[in-house]
């Protein structure tokens, strides 16, 4: 059960879950906070707080222990830190305004984030 495992798990669990535009960011060696960053739109607050609801559901049940979740009353921009995986979950407005993306390619440019699903 390691970090590329819970990955995974993420990854799955948001294509499964409708989420838009997912992006993965790879932080192994460049931060201490994770080894991954998932970032995924949804198309409402509904959607945005169902979706983080669910994941944090499914974290805790393979096994990873109970993920910290933040902003889940407003949900237009839900943070998930399940340890080595840290996911932000976004309206798209809220997600074009911060551009995480951006901030965190360090070539300074999108294609600098992988892992596009």
């Amino acid at each position: 059960m390691g970090s590329d495992a819970l990955h995974q798990l993420v990854l799955t669990q948001l294509d499964d879950d409708q989420a838009q535009e997912i992006v993965s960011i790879p932080l192994a060696g460049k931060s201490s906070i994770a080894d991954h960053m998932v970032i995924a739109s949804g198309r409402s607050t509904r959607q945005v707080a169902s979706m983080a609801q669910k994941l944090a559901e499914k974290i805790k049940e393979a096994g990873y222990g109970p993920a910290r979740v933040e902003g889940l009353p407003a949900a237009d921009w839900v943070l998930i830190d399940a340890g080595d995986v840290v996911v932000h979950l976004f309206r798209p407005e809220v997600r074009s305004f911060y551009n995480l993306e951006r901030m965190w390619s360090f070539e300074g440019s999108d294609a600098a984030a992988s892992g596009r699903v």
